[in-house]
């Protein structure tokens, strides 16, 4: 059983989270004193978000100090970072108990660099707070003026409980776009040509193709229910323009008169904007994009 301390009174995103990366961490394992009481934090194995101490071999976790722990690039950690940092593999091992070791350290590093971040961020004070944001809606589950009665620690396991499913979607997540880009990479080594990567199930490509360095790639046929898909890849991430847009005489057309354009048999559509194709087999999908790269040479 894994004995963790914080303080009581009102939550904030980052003590919450700290909680729940160590009940996943420990895998379910766990005692919390939620107490501003010294003797509570001396007998926890870990404390955090309290204490006026930040060391890493005793596992005291407090920020609010003015020398206050930072990342490698200078911008401050919580009490979620700092947990997370040394519990995050802990944690993900438990929540994806199938990912390679390999596998954990990069969920682990693809977390810590977007969700947990922000939360980091948000409570010193670097980030601006609005309505929306994640670590605000986690403090809304602090009693409000009028709820006199509202049990303080109920509602922490109550924010802590849907933080925990926000990690672990968050993990999810990151697990599918590690096996997406060794999806991507592994159709990438067999391309007969570089510039087309044929993929045999609809996995997200888009990060992938940058993270890799496929900067020859055109265009990435996959499956689409029953028929598939021929897109054009865009210039740089998050763009909505193409490195070669599909031909300009294809936009719009569907069906027969796709088909008899091109004379793929199979051909089903082209978008008015040019990004995307489609057939009704994988053989036709791919002479679409042969086509294509042949106007674009």
């Amino acid at each position: 059983m894994l004995k963790v301390a914080t303080h009581n009174g009102t939550f904030h995103a980052d003590d919450v989270f700290a909680f729940a990366i160590l009940r996943a961490a420990s895998d379910g394992q766990i005692e919390l004193a939620r107490s501003r009481d010294r003797q509570a934090w001396d007998t926890a194995a870990v404390v955090f978000d309290v204490g006026g101490v930040y060391d890493r071999d005793a596992r005291r976790y407090d920020h609010h100090m003015r020398d206050k722990p930072l990342r490698p690039g200078g911008k401050p950690y919580s009490s979620a970072g700092l947990v997370w940092r040394d519990f995050g593999e802990a944690a993900v091992g438990h929540m994806l108990p199938e990912a390679s070791a390999e596998a954990i350290v990069r969920v682990v590093e693809m977390v810590d660099a977007g969700l947990v971040r922000d939360v980091d961020l948000m409570d010193n004070g670097a980030m601006t707070p609005t309505p929306g944001h994640f670590s605000t809606v986690i403090e809304a589950f602090n009693a409000t003026f009028v709820e006199d009665e509202r049990d303080e620690n109920a509602a922490f396991l109550q924010a802590a409980d849907i933080a925990a499913m926000v990690l672990e979607r968050a993990c999810a997540r990151a697990y599918a776009s590690i096996q997406a880009q060794a999806t991507v990479a592994a159709a990438a080594g067999i391309a007969e040509d570089s510039r087309i990567i044929v993929l045999d199930s609809r996995v997200p490509w888009e990060d992938a193709v940058y993270d890799l360095g496929l900067d020859e790639a055109l265009y990435v046929i996959r499956p689409a229910g029953a028929a598939w898909t021929c897109s054009a890849v865009p210039p740089e991430r998050g763009s909505f323009a193409q490195r070669h847009p599909l031909p300009q005489a294809w936009g719009g057309l569907r069906d027969e008169a796709f088909a008899g354009l091109t004379g793929i048999t199979d051909a089903t559509f082209c978008h008015p904007a040019l990004f995307v194709c489609g057939a009704r087999t994988r053989e036709g999908a791919v002479a679409l994009a042969r086509i294509a790269v042949s106007a674009a040479a």
